[in-house]
Order: C-alpha cells, then sequence, then structure tokens
C-alpha cells in the first residue's frame, strides 16, 4: 500500500514539474517577445533622414583621410585634379636635354662649314672645264658659224648687159692669174652679167683682194652679201 502511493506521488510530481517548466519557458518567450531589447530598439528607431546622411558620408568616405592631417581632401575629384598638377614639373625635365640638342646642332655647323667652303672651292674650280659632247665635229662647226660674220663679201671686177662681155671679161683675168665668177642679176628690168671673185667670208680677206686687182690696174667695187 505504501509503495503505490510513492509511485503515485512520484509520477504526479513529475508531471506538476513538466507543466511548470512549459510555463516557464511560456512565460520566457512571452517576455522576450514583447519587451524592447536596447540594441534591436536603436536600429528600428532610426528616421529616413539619419539613413540617408549616414548613406552620403559613407559615399565621400575616403580612407586616406586620416593622412591629409588638418586639411583632409573634400572630394574624390579634388584629389583627381591634385595628381596632374603634382606631374606638371616633370615637364621642365627635357630643358637640359633641349640644351644639350643646341649644344649637338652648333657643334654640328662648325664641322659643316669648312666642309661647305671646300665643296665650293671644287665647284668653281670644275666650272672652267668644258663640257664633253658627243658630237666634237658639229661643236666645232657651230663655234665657226658662231664666229664668222653674218655677211659673205665679193670683188666685184665689172658688170655687164649681155653674157659675151662678161665672159670676155673673165677670160682676160683668167690669163692674168685672177679667178672670177659670172653670176647674173635682174637690176631696173634689166639682166646684169656680173664679175665676181668671192665668196670671202671675212672683210679683211676680201679688202686683201681687191688691193691686189686694184694694184693691177683694175677698177673694182668690195660688196657685201647677207649670208
Amino acid at each position: 500500500m505504501d509503495m503505490k502511493q510513492q509511485r503515485g506521488g512520484t509520477f504526479l510530481g513529475f508531471i506538476i514539474g513538466v507543466i511548470v517548466g512549459l510555463g516557464a519557458a511560456l512565460a520566457v518567450a512571452v517576455y522576450v517577445t514583447k519587451v524592447p531589447i536596447p540594441f534591436m530598439n536603436k536600429g528600428q528607431t532610426r528616421s529616413a533622414e539619419q539613413d540617408e546622411a549616414e548613406a552620403k558620408k559613407n559615399k565621400d568616405w575616403d580612407p586616406n583621410a586620416p593622412l591629409y592631417g588638418k586639411n583632409p581632401a573634400k572630394t574624390g575629384t579634388t584629389a583627381a585634379v591634385a595628381a596632374p598638377a603634382a606631374s606638371v614639373p616633370a615637364v621642365a625635365a627635357p630643358a637640359p636635354v633641349a640644351k644639350a640638342a643646341a649644344v649637338a646642332k652648333t657643334n654640328d655647323k662648325s664641322e659643316v662649314k669648312p666642309d661647305t667652303k671646300t665643296d665650293s672651292k671644287q665647284d668653281v674650280k670644275a666650272d672652267p672645264k668644258p663640257a664633253v659632247t658627243a658630237d666634237p665635229l658639229g661643236d666645232l662647226a657651230k663655234s665657226k658659224l658662231a664666229s664668222a660674220e653674218p655677211f659673205n663679201y665679193f670683188v666685184q671686177v665689172g658688170a655687164y648687159r649681155n653674157s659675151e662681155d662678161a665672159e670676155a671679161q673673165r677670160a682676160k683675168l683668167s690669163l692674168s692669174g685672177i679667178s672670177t665668177k659670172i653670176s647674173e642679176r635682174e637690176q631696173a628690168g634689166q639682166v646684169v652679167f656680173r664679175v665676181r671673185q668671192g665668196p670671202f667670208d671675212k672683210k679683211e680677206e676680201a679688202e686683201k683682194a681687191k688691193e691686189k686687182l686694184d694694184a693691177a690696174g683694175l677698177e673694182t667695187a668690195l660688196v657685201r652679201v647677207q649670208r
């Protein structure tokens, strides 16, 4: 009888303990869900303006701000502008190179001057030499024609209206050792036959022939004809 009562009390105590435990767990759960938590409360009570300000602050945040000291960089653009400004002095670096190039140019000029003088002297010396052509005979003939006078000269011994008189005069001169030719030309509507000696390329030659004929007692005349 005592054993049955002891078993019934143990079972009842176990059930009561389970009920009490469940009630305590339920009470803790209700407490946790209803009572405000300090850390969660702060996150739930933030306003939209605070969120916007914090987002702006995070956007403009510069991780290198502690390195600037009292004058922190305002924005990323100012830092980007400062970078080209810092690189500007590097442009002045080629100045020594430019000076060296100028010195090199002066040295080159001083070295080139003697060469140009010698070249000019050589050119001046080379100019007087005549050019060699493929036709030396033709050049010689051209030079003679250029140096010759533009006229032909004749020594006229007589002019006759008929060819018989002109031929008789030529034969008479030929017996004296004087060679002449007969040429005819129309003058004033009539044909004139002229007895002449020549032609001569130079006036001096014609004058010498005329002097010989004059010394022989002949009447002569110096005639000039265009070539």
